[in-house]
């Protein structure tokens, strides 16, 4: 059993927001290696305030009250919160067992480890979804990058002081496209409440997706983290040595060591070297069919909030 705390910028349901941290927590619902200790909420998506409200609802919904939902900082810099303070206890009461999930700004992280600095140390594994290596064109526009370049100093202090840090790129979460018809075809028919809801929660976003970005459908970015952490088997490991500066993490992007730093390299401002993990998905259909299974694992959905498709 792995000890999870999932620290996130939840707005799943919220018009016009993303759905893949909502998506990330129902798999780790329905993931029956997952021992949830608890959800941190951070900013990104939209605001803390939305954040944490989407977070209690959807575990009000899910019947999953028991979860604790820790309210983060609200902003780059604000680095003591509850949340902060819940992860340093978390990884003080288990050292060398705790995984942490993150799909949204690093404010949380860079707190637990301001009020512990062992706090990295007693950390087993870190999972991150952010950074680019390389632009996101799409048909319509480009996608900017919004988990790094939301706290450029929290999100270099995990970079460089973590350990055994793994980041899915949003470059190679590419891979796989989840579509409309596959999904329609995945859940339609089935009595499941898990099947339902998701169908319900989430059928805005393909829309919005194709009119503002011309992409035929989403991706996973936030569940592919959450899938790498449950089941590395599915993914080829890739170390990298990076060069990280918080001038590049303003846009969220992660420099190799060697490649040549953008425009601050002659200034000196040539970052700070790390070594993480840039994992890339094997098989696309074995990917997705360990997505939809868990997702239909669920259990506990309340009676009431979906109605069968």
């Amino acid at each position: 059993m792995k000890k999870i705390v999932f620290d996130c910028d939840n707005t799943f349901g919220i018009k016009n927001c993303d759905v893949d941290d909502g998506l990330a927590l129902m798999y780790l619902l329905g993931s029956r290696e997952a021992e949830f200790l608890g959800v941190t909420s951070t900013y990104g998506n939209s605001s803390l305030d939305v954040v944490q409200a989407v977070n209690l609802r959807m575990l009000e919904e899910l019947g999953r009250r028991d979860i604790p939902v820790k309210r983060g900082g609200e902003k780059r810099g604000c680095y003591q919160s509850e949340a902060a303070g819940f992860l340093a206890e978390m990884a003080d009461r288990h050292p060398g067992e705790l995984s942490i999930l993150a799909t949204g700004s690093l404010t949380n992280l860079r707190g637990a480890y301001e009020r512990d600095r062992y706090f990295f140390e007693k950390v087993k594994e870190i999972v991150l979804m952010g950074g680019i290596t390389s632009p996101l064109v799409f048909d319509k526009k480009v996608m900017n990058e919004l988990n790094f370049s939301c706290d450029p100093p929290a999100t270099r202090t995990v970079l460089t002081k973590g350990r055994n840090v793994s980041i899915m790129t949003g470059n190679n979460c590419l891979k796989v496209l989840f579509t409309k018809q596959e999904y329609r075809e995945r859940f339609s028919g089935k009595e499941n409440r898990a099947a339902a809801y998701i169908m319900e929660k989430t059928d805005y976003w393909f829309g919005y997706n194709d009119e503002d970005y011309g992409i035929p459908g989403f991706y996973n970015w936030d569940v592919t983290a959450a899938a790498y952490l449950m089941h590395p088997e599915l993914f080829e490991d890739d170390v990298k040595c990076l060069r990280v500066s918080e001038q590049d993490l303003e846009t969220g992007y992660l420099g190799m060591d060697g490649d040549g730093m953008r425009d601050g390299a002659a200034a000196g401002k040539k970052g700070e070297r790390c070594t993480c993990n840039l994992p890339v998905i094997r098989e696309p259909e074995a990917f997705k069919d360990n997505i939809y299974e868990t997702w239909l694992s669920v259990p506990g959905i309340r009676t009431g909030v979906c109605r069968q498709n």
